[in-house]
């Protein structure tokens, strides 16, 4: 009656069930700790860019070093908006440059949030259908387990529990299977679309702060005579 023992004396259906659970399980701490890894670095790299960012430095010069190949989130937004502006402003003048700018550059922004939040939630769906199938794949080896041992009890005409109660014991570890797979899948799940909600967040108010300073060189850029300052963060 060993957890070993429940498992290779189980029909064939419930050793399938207890296998695919398994390695679901398996899957989900995997996908855990790839998932926390990635957003506390896309944390430190965030902290790291927004301070070379509010530096009081040139934005074009941010740009050369890291805007033309972005390699985490901030960058990317960063590198949207500010090559959005840069091909706007060279190419229009007056007040519908100022609009159509303001418009492109948090078009470009929004993009690019979104995208990249795509790249952060991969595999978020196999978190979820786990936390909820799981279960009910388990309770299915249970069914089907326990369906074995009734036959069991007809072909031997015997009701002793001795006799059924390794059936028994095998199908209902299905579902504790079932539930070890779930219960860190839901947990998991919930945790993590709580910390990529606030890192959207996050970036969305760097996109608005951002769009906010290049809407202001826009319009500078667009009274007559004066040409594009480079933007700063010192105009904040």
């Amino acid at each position: 009656m060993t957890l070993w023992g429940l498992f290779m004396q189980a029909d064939w259906v419930v050793k399938t069930v207890m296998v695919l659970l398994l390695l679901a399980s398996v899957y989900v701490w995997a996908i855990a700790f790839e998932k926390f890894t990635s957003l506390r670095k896309a944390r430190a790299e965030a902290d790291a860019f927004e301070d070379r960012f509010w530096s009081g430095g040139s934005l074009d010069e941010l740009f050369r070093r890291e805007g033309e190949q972005p390699n985490h989130p901030f960058a990317a937004v960063f590198s949207a908006g500010m090559r959005e502006w840069r091909r706007s402003t060279q190419a229009g003048a007056g007040s519908m440059m100022v609009a159509g700018t303001k418009e492109r550059v948090e078009r470009a922004m929004g993009v690019t949030i979104q995208r990249e939040m795509e790249r952060l939630e991969k595999r978020m769906t196999f978190l979820a259908n786990t936390g909820s199938a799981a279960p009910f794949i388990g309770l299915f080896g249970t069914v089907w387990g326990i369906m074995n041992s009734f036959t069991a009890i007809a072909s031997m005409q015997n009701t002793n529990l001795a006799v059924v109660a390794p059936g028994i014991a095998e199908a209902l570890f299905a579902t504790a299977i079932g539930l070890i797979a779930a219960i860190p899948a839901v947990l998991i799940y919930n945790m993590l679309t709580s910390n990529l909600a606030k890192f959207a967040a996050r970036m969305e108010g760097f996109a608005a702060e951002f769009g906010a300073i290049l809407a202001r060189q826009t319009e500078a850029a667009a009274a007559p005579g004066r040409p594009a300052p480079a933007p700063t963060p010192a105009a904040e």
